[in-house]
């Protein structure tokens, strides 16, 4: 097993209290959370949590050095034992954020996630990637330290509103278009009920997609090249629409549901992908209330070149995308042609 094989639990929290409990031998351990999701789910983790939690702002805001200096800060002040797991109870940001601490904290100590969001119960409490943003720029600042252990819980998701739980869904139907059109062919039958609260799709999602993305991160652990470079499909695009519209006023599942569509589209300029995929990819996800068009967000295509240069697959000069010939069939686009791109985003 390699470091990027976490231990998995999908299932109730309360009955992996003892799980989370040995990995400290049973003595309580940090709590890192943001205060909206610690009132919600706190109490939850109070028998292995050390009070009072360290709370974080909400949503991408959290992703500062001024938070990873206040974390680490309170780990010092504290006196926290090297070797002691952090707790990251929350979405994405919470994760990203808390796991870099962890990371840095004493040179490296474990992190447990504990995912409150559907996108973080089905991609990103997997895999190891941490990050903070600065200058105006997506994750920008990271490392690569992979969970100790991640307990997704898909009761938690009970208390998502609307607009989280379709954003995170994006997250999912990423996993069917990269290599499984027999999933996307399940979303596109599951979906609403998934939205909607069927706690049995939602169980299936997580459990697919985290055993989806431990297998295309092992053996590619830090990003090298590999499968892993997969699980960036739609996200050049989509990290630039975010930064273009400033970070932290669309979700990451909004700015990646258009991305997956313009990477389809961008594909189908090229004449790599039947324009029809990209057509069934942008009504399913429309039909669940995600975005899929740049005007939609308030963006033109001539907004996201300036941001898709600092895209972390490119190397020197060379443009690098995660492209598809159709769904269930991404690939990595390496050399990708500049004067085409800039024509399609022109266009689109």
């Amino acid at each position: 097993m390699s470091r990027a094989d976490p231990a998995l639990v999908v299932g109730d929290l309360a009955a992996a209290l003892d799980t989370i409990a040995d990995h400290n031998s049973g003595r309580p351990m940090p709590l890192i959370s943001d205060a909206h999701v610690h009132a919600l789910h706190g109490q939850r983790l109070a028998p292995v949590a050390d009070q009072p939690p360290i709370l974080v702002p909400r949503g991408e805001s959290a992703k500062s050095w001024a938070t990873l200096a206040a974390i680490v800060d309170e780990l010092a002040l504290r006196a926290i034992p090297r070797g002691t797991p952090l707790l990251a109870l929350g979405g994405g940001s919470v994760g990203d954020i808390a796991a870099l601490a962890a990371s840095l904290f004493k040179r490296g100590t474990p992190v447990i996630h504990i995912p409150t969001t559907l996108l973080a119960q089905t991609d990103s409490a997997v895999g190891g990637k941490t990050g903070l943003n600065s200058a105006g720029t997506k994750n920008i600042a990271g490392t690569f330290h992979p969970p100790a252990l991640v307990v997704a819980d898909p009761a938690l998701l009970d208390t998502l509103d609307r607009r989280q739980l379709v954003a995170g869904y994006a997250e999912v139907v990423k996993y069917g278009l990269i290599d499984d059109p027999a999933f996307f062919a399940w979303c596109e039958a599951h979906g609403r009920a998934l939205i909607d609260g069927d706690r049995s799709a939602r169980t299936h999602a997580v459990r697919h997609c985290l055993a989806a993305k431990a297998r295309l991160v092992r053996g590619d652990e830090r990003d090298l090249g590999g499968t892993r470079t997969l699980l960036n499909l739609g996200h050049s695009f989509g990290h630039a629409i975010e930064s273009a519209a400033g970070l932290g006023r669309l979700l990451h599942g909004e700015a990646v549901a258009v991305g997956l569509t313009l990477a389809l589209r961008f594909s189908a300029f090229l004449r790599l992908c039947p324009p029809a995929n990209a057509d069934r990819l942008a009504v399913h996800l429309a039909a669940v209330g995600l975005p899929t068009r740049l005007d939609e967000v308030g963006l033109k295509g001539a907004d996201l070149g300036r941001w898709m240069a600092h895209d972390k697959k490119n190397s020197a000069s060379v443009r690098t995308l995660v492209l598809a010939h159709g769904i269930g069939r991404a690939f990595v686009a390496r050399a990708v042609d500049e004067a085409a791109l800039v024509a399609f985003l022109a266009a689109a």
